[in-house]
């Protein structure tokens, strides 16, 4: 209905506006090849829906590709808030012999998880940042706002651990948009750790 009211209201103009068609299949076949062109995920609708404004309904739903690999924690951030243990761990993977950032997870973690984490990382905490990137600039900016200053309050950690990290993309940057710790890794040696995509 909202495609054939749409056709009726907006003549046809080329490539200037262009109607999407429907796919007719179930979001099962078209997610993995959205994933493989890097595409960040589809809308899927109720054919006979209508739109909304301003409103959430189930009748149209985003469904994102996430892209999932392990990370090895180099440090963590302090508590903010309510929070307990550590704000966010501080991830990254090897390159040759080099450990990279890649970013802060924050979420993912529960009030046990938190306590957990923290008591397996202060039996390797260490005085120096284990990464080789870190402090970084690009194009005059501290990357991801780690400044000199900021890298005083982390706590640092011997690269031992490694943890299952599901996250949106990577971003221009190289660094991960929208993290989500899953769980640590005891099969995983943190040296075979490297960028996946």
């Amino acid at each position: 209905l909202r495609k054939e009211v749409l056709r009726r209201l907006v003549p046809p103009s080329g490539d200037i506006i262009r109607f999407s068609g429907a796919l007719g299949t179930e979001a099962e076949t078209l997610l993995p090849e959205i994933r493989r062109r890097g595409l960040e995920g589809l809308l899927g609708k109720q054919r006979d829906s209508v739109y909304e404004p301003g409103r959430r309904s189930g009748a149209w739903i985003k469904l994102k590709c996430l892209n999932e690999q392990e990370f090895v924690i180099g440090g963590y951030t302090p508590p903010a808030g309510a929070r307990k243990h550590f704000g966010a761990l501080l991830v990254g993977y090897y390159d040759k012999d080099r450990l990279l950032f890649a970013g802060k997870v924050g979420t993912g973690f529960d009030t046990k998880l938190l306590s957990t984490l923290h008591k397996k990382m202060r039996a390797e905490e260490r005085g120096t940042c284990p990464f080789a990137d870190l402090p970084s600039k690009q194009n005059g900016e501290w990357v991801q706002g780690i400044t000199p200053g900021e890298m005083r309050k982390y706590t640092w950690v011997n690269p031992k651990f490694v943890c299952q990290v599901k996250f949106a993309e990577w971003t221009r940057d190289g660094k991960l948009r929208q993290p989500v710790f899953l769980g640590l890794r005891q099969d995983k040696d943190p040296r075979e750790v490297i960028r996946e995509t």
